[in-house]
């Protein structure tokens, strides 16, 4: 736990309503430091900045405060579906809280506004562009709202990696309400981006709390993407039957490559922004109750997913940014439990993004402040190539990104969870000598070719365009004869991300040297080049067997399908009933009555009434 500005310390140890809540509620015993911290703020009104990882338990820290003082606070969300989620997983407990959205009938919406004036929800949840309307402005002041929490507050600042022109609108926040505390949460924000959160709000002498970035329970991955489809279903084959998002660039490839996995027996849909709002949410409300186990999906999936049993996240195509990354992949082991992260790399998905932001500069009504943002999207974009091609601890990596320290990396073996420190990446033997050739072939070549062309050179192909263009005659032909070809596209393309080669833009790119570039061809400048050993096959194990024997995974399963029905009766997604780290306690210690269950991680007094009898049950026929 870290803090930018200057703070005084702050606890909740005093409080003995924190931990009777808590224990009461959520049926947890303690909490982390940094939500001590953070809920202390809220208690205190104060403004507070808090960073945490996807999965750390930011919510806790926003939903405790109006629930202990009986208050009632305002949370900012942006997405329907993310709402609604955080509501179905509160009532599950009990808390009183409610949302105010578009997708609401003008039943629902009546009764939500009947117990907004009557007090009777401790949260209520609204998108930002809802807020700042005069009608609920003085509903706000109505209520004498003396707190807001702004969650996903990145979306706030365009240095990051979603900025929402909606969230600037929450500025006027702190001129309406100059006496109410403003707390931020978000997942992921480096330090230009924590100060421009700040800013934005105006937030006043603000706790800064940033929580460590890194994620030991997630294995991440980097792999050249040769075949999609069967890289995708290899790494889903190490988690039969358990949840899975893979992320996809276009709503096409989402599509083609959901029908593959099916055609292969996997229980999997497609996702994207171009499906009707109906068929989105029926979608998301399948994966939630556990009635589909994988989401192939563009980018527009998973903010408003807090599925906590994600077992693995596929990336299809490199993310835009290292914070995306960072949150997509945050999505799976939220429960704590191993999952692991496969990003599937093509240089050319870099590519096909840098047209995609080069043709938003073309279409949008101010050049320039458009092309303002692109060169901030490019940067983005060039850090997250970066973290592909370096064959570095990649937690070490991520780490280093938010500007924290990551001392396992140091340590012998590594991190012992990712690809590189699994000896699953080698670096190429005198790596430079080979760059150096390959840069050679650039420059002999007159700098006016593609890639293709020059690892058909490099590869010494006798193929008539080589021989009428001469360069079957150049000293650089057959250089590296006795390499796959895969493998000489993969070095020109590691070379690209290392900015020693850069392309022209366009359909047809051609590779030119840049000044890094020339620099290693005299011998000035060194680089590293890496080549996959494997897929992962051998290092990685089904996740929930690591914690159960075959009779207790028995019991599981049964409590598994025990829940799912429990959702399908309720419609609620299954994690709002019972986390899978709540019920392999309950298979591990087979609970006999119900002061034993109450004493297990995540059942509070609310879910002991209501599904005690019936968990108690089936622990007692497996006796």
């Amino acid at each position: 736990m870290s803090g930018d500005h200057g703070q005084a310390a702050i606890t909740t140890d005093d409080d003995p309503r924190v931990a009777e809540a808590l224990r009461r509620v959520w049926g947890f015993e303690r909490l982390r430091p940094m939500q001590a911290a953070a809920i202390a703020a809220g208690l205190e009104r104060r403004d507070a900045l808090v960073v945490m990882p996807t999965g750390g338990g930011k919510s806790l820290c926003y939903q405790l405060p109006p629930l202990i003082e009986g208050r009632t606070d305002i949370v900012v969300s942006p997405l329907i579906a993310l709402m609604q989620d955080q509501v179905d997983g509160l009532t599950q407990l009990g808390y009183p809280a409610a949302a105010l959205h578009s997708g609401l009938s003008a039943e629902a919406r009546g009764e939500v506004e009947r117990g907004v004036r009557e007090g009777r929800y401790r949260l209520l949840y609204v998108a930002p562009e809802r807020l700042v309307t005069p009608w609920f402005l003085e509903t706000v002041d109505r209520m004498g709202t003396t707190a807001f929490a702004i969650d996903e507050a990145h979306c706030i600042s365009q240095w990051g990696h979603d900025f929402r022109t909606d969230y600037r609108q929450l500025a006027t926040l702190r001129d309406r309400f100059p006496q109410a505390g403003i707390h931020a949460y978000t997942a992921t924000a480096t330090p230009r981006v924590r100060e421009d959160i700040v800013a934005q709000l105006g937030l006043r002498d603000p706790a800064v709390l940033v929580g460590t970035f890194d994620r030991p329970n997630l294995t991440y991955r980097v792999l050249p993407r040769e075949d999609l489809r069967g890289q995708t279903l290899e790494v889903l084959s190490r988690h039969p039957g358990e949840a899975a998002i893979v992320y996809c660039l276009s709503r096409k490839d989402t599509e083609q490559l959901a029908a593959a996995l099916k055609v292969a027996g996997v229980k999997a849909e497609h996702y994207h922004a171009g499906l009707s709002a109906e068929l989105r949410h029926a979608t998301q409300d399948r994966f939630a109750r556990e009635a589909t186990d994988v989401i192939v999906a563009t980018v527009a999936f998973g903010m408003g997913i807090d599925r906590s049993n994600v077992r693995a996240v596929v990336h299809a195509c490199i993310p835009k940014s290292i914070e995306n990354y960072q949150q997509e992949t945050g999505r799976a082991g939220r429960d704590g439990l191993p999952a692991e992260c496969v990003l599937l790399y093509s240089p050319a998905d870099a590519m096909r993004l840098e047209r995609l932001i080069d043709r938003a500069v073309d279409e949008a009504p101010d050049r320039g402040v458009a092309e303002a943002n692109a060169e901030v999207q490019r940067g983005l974009l060039r850090r997250m190539q970066g973290f592909a091609s370096t064959p570095r601890c990649r937690h070490a990596l991520l780490a280093e990104y938010f500007e924290q320290a990551y001392e396992a990396a140091e340590a012998e073996g590594g991190c012992g969870a990712c690809d590189v420190c699994l000896d699953e990446v080698r670096g190429v033997e005198e790596a430079t000598v080979i760059a150096q050739k390959v840069l050679s072939c650039v420059a002999r070549t007159g700098q006016s070719f593609g890639v293709g062309h020059l690892v058909e050179v490099l590869a010494g192909a006798d193929s008539q365009r080589v021989r009428e263009l001469g360069h079957d005659r150049l000293s650089v032909h057959g250089l590296l004869a006795d390499t796959p070809r895969k493998a000489i596209q993969s070095y020109v393309y590691q070379l690209v991300d290392q900015e020693a080669l850069a392309r022209t833009p366009g359909d047809r790119p051609i590779v030119m040297l840049t000044p890094a570039g020339v620099e290693v061809m005299r011998g000035q400048r060194s680089v590293q080049l890496i080549r996959p050993r494997s897929s992962g096959r051998r290092s990685a194990s089904a996740p929930i067997e690591v914690h159960l024997g075959p009779a207790d995974r028995k019991l599981f399963d049964a409590l598994r399908e025990h829940r799912r029905t429990i959702a399908a009766e309720k419609g609620v997604p299954a994690y709002t009933v019972l986390h899978d780290r709540t019920l392999i306690e309950i298979a591990k210690r087979r609970p006999g009555h119900a002061t034993a269950l109450a004493q297990l991680h995540g059942i509070g007094e609310a879910k002991l009434t209501t599904y005690g009898p019936g968990i108690l049950e089936l622990v007692a026929e497996h006796g």
